[in-house]
């Protein structure tokens, strides 16, 4: 009954603001921290993870397509090689970071079209794969239940954490609703609520459609750039524990259901 929460964070950039990270830093339990190729700075990036470290937070490196201008979300397509060397890149980035504030990364979550895209495409999951293996062997990769990614780390012989997202809405295939359709993205703290205690409930993604798609996941993610994702943050979080689930580390999760 141990279960994960966790949040994109660390996003703005420079003198513009991006989150409440201090708040949500209170409410998680995994901080997936943006690397300067989508958001963050040094600065930016250094912060979060001493604010994330004092909230006995852990902490994820948040890779992405080189996209500031459109916050990641935009679909690109790279040579691997390239991706491959630009995921490393981002990964050590933030790595450096946690090491200079006395801690370390225990898991990696792509970010945006990044993670969409390699949902859907085998060769482009073994990509981030690679990258993820070629910096740690012991680093978790964070993915979409029931996406190419789950099993492109298998295959890399990497931990595979399986999450599911609270403010997001899915289709039919088990992929996200594209932002750019109506009811992408939930806002409202009691559809958010309502949806993640169905998925909880049934062990099931379910779909705007209704339909259950079965899967395990260990993590379930609020994006921090959500207008009211501390508010939705902290009614799941009351939610989850009343229902009886316990919110613990990322890595404890994984640990526990690797000896179930």
């Amino acid at each position: 009954m141990n279960i994960n929460l966790n949040a994109d964070l660390g996003e703005s950039f420079g003198a513009w603001t991006m989150g409440e990270d201090v708040a949500l830093l209170q409410v998680v339990g995994t901080a997936n921290i943006a690397c300067g190729f989508h958001a963050g700075d040094p600065l930016v990036m250094r912060t979060t993870v001493r604010t994330a470290l004092a909230a006995g937070v852990s902490l994820g490196a948040h890779p992405a397509y080189p996209d500031l201008q459109g916050f990641g979300r935009r679909p690109m397509k790279m040579a691997p090689a390239e991706l491959e060397a630009a995921i490393i890149y981002q990964i050590g980035a933030l790595a450096a970071m946690a090491a200079a504030e006395g801690g370390r990364l225990t898991h990696v979550k792509p970010h945006g079209a990044l993670n969409n895209q390699a949902c859907e495409d085998a060769a482009l999951a073994d990509t981030v794969a690679r990258a993820v293996r070629a910096i740690d062997r012991e680093l978790i990769l964070l993915a979409p239940a029931r996406s190419e990614m789950i099993t492109a780390g298998q295959r890399a012989g990497l931990a595979v954490a399986a999450e599911i997202f609270a403010d997001r809405a899915y289709n039919d295939s088990a992929n996200l609703v594209p932002r750019s359709q109506p009811g992408a993205v939930i806002h409202d703290p009691d559809e958010v609520v309502a949806h993640v205690m169905r998925m909880l409930d049934s062990g099931c993604i379910v779909a705007q459609s209704g339909k259950r798609l079965p899967t395990h996941f260990h993590s379930i993610c609020v994006h921090g750039d959500t207008p009211g994702a501390v508010t939705n943050a902290r009614r799941l979080r009351g939610a989850i524990e009343t229902a009886g689930w316990t919110l613990t580390g990322l890595p404890a999760v994984l640990a526990e259901s690797v000896q179930a």
